[in-house]
Formats: structure tokens, C-alpha cells, sequence
């Protein structure tokens, strides 16, 4: 998938959409994985991290609603790290569905 496909597919389908496509934008490393699990298995796994993110709640209710629709993920990296997104494709990875992410936890340095 080329980078200016998946910033056009990134618009406000939930509240992280917009950073992850700014950091897209700005050269943040991106990926879409192989496989295809269905939507349903993704709640389980992202909730607990979802849950500590932008677009949480609507990104949670999006993967409900899609149940057994297989969904291919990826992740956009921001240039400097600094923060991180989860992106749920259709089943034939030509628009976005929903997208969670956000800053990433910082460490107390010691």
C-alpha cells in the first residue's frame, strides 16, 4: 500500500484518524499486516490498550458493530516516536475504518 492511499483513506471515521494521518504525512513509518482476523477478535486484543488511547470508545464500538468481517490492521509510527496508531482496514483494505492511538506513554527518567 502506498503512503498517499492510506492518507486519503484516513479521514474522521474516529478521533485518531487525523494525528495518525498527520504523522503519516509528515514520514512516520507505516505497515498493514497480512492476515485477516475477523473484527471481533480485535476488541479482545486492543481493548486494554485501546482503552488509554484517542479514539477508544468509537474504535471499540466500530469493531463490535463489524463482527466476523475480516479486518486487515496496520500501525503509522510518528517520525520522532512520540506516538503510535492502530488502523483497521475493510476486508479488501481500500478504506479505513477506524483508528486508535495517540502518544505514547513517556518514563520518568532516572
Amino acid at each position: 500500500m502506498r503512503r498517499e492511499d492510506l492518507a486519503a483513506m484516513l479521514n474522521e471515521q474516529t478521533p485518531a484518524c487525523g494525528p495518525a494521518r498527520d504523522a503519516l504525512i509528515a514520514g512516520g513509518a507505516f505497515a498493514v499486516w497480512d492476515g485477516l482476523p475477523p473484527a471481533n477478535r480485535h476488541t479482545g486484543t486492543f481493548q486494554i490498550r485501546l482503552r488509554h488511547t484517542s479514539g477508544h470508545a468509537s474504535t471499540d464500538d466500530i469493531l463490535k458493530h463489524s463482527g466476523e468481517e475480516l479486518l486487515p490492521t496496520g500501525r503509522i509510527d510518528a517520525v520522532d516516536m512520540s506516538s503510535v496508531f492502530t488502523i483497521f482496514l475493510n476486508s479488501s483494505a481500500t478504506a479505513v475504518v477506524a483508528c486508535a492511538g495517540g502518544r505514547r506513554p513517556t518514563t520518568p527518567q532516572t
